[in-house]
């Protein structure tokens, strides 16, 4: 397991843009697969994004392909996700995910991932 923390979260106007970073302190993301996860309020976990560092596979869940880029940035060492047009049914506490095997495959399933962020928190809202 490795320690993940998250950034970026905050409040944005429907329609608006926001980027939230996940980085892992001492680590790179190099081999492993990273997800972001959303939970609302009396709703379950669920996946959003994920990304392949190795395989270079990338998915999405349908509400969000299209919208939202989840992208690594080996400068930095960050999985990023860039949300676009967002809606108030986006908002939520933001986790971050790795599944750190190498080679691993993504999911957005959160049984496949074994390390986790604390979550940062997105608001939709005038």
């Amino acid at each position: 397991q490795v320690q993940l923390v998250e950034s970026g979260g905050g409040l944005v106007q429907p329609g608006g843009s926001l980027r939230l970073s996940c980085a892992a302190p001492g680590f790179t993301f190099d081999e492993y697969a990273v997800g972001w996860f959303r939970q609302a309020p009396g709703k379950e976990r669920e996946g959003v994004a994920c990304i392949e560092q190795s395989w270079l596979g990338i998915y999405y869940k349908e509400s969000v392909r299209g919208r939202f880029i989840v992208s690594y940035d080996s400068d930095r060492s960050t999985v990023d996700l860039q949300m676009y047009k967002l809606t108030p049914e986006d908002a939520g506490i933001y986790y971050c995910a790795a599944i750190t095997e190498d080679y691993s495959h993504c999911s957005l399933e959160t049984g496949a991932f074994n390390s986790w962020g604390k979550g940062t928190q997105v608001t939709v809202s005038s």
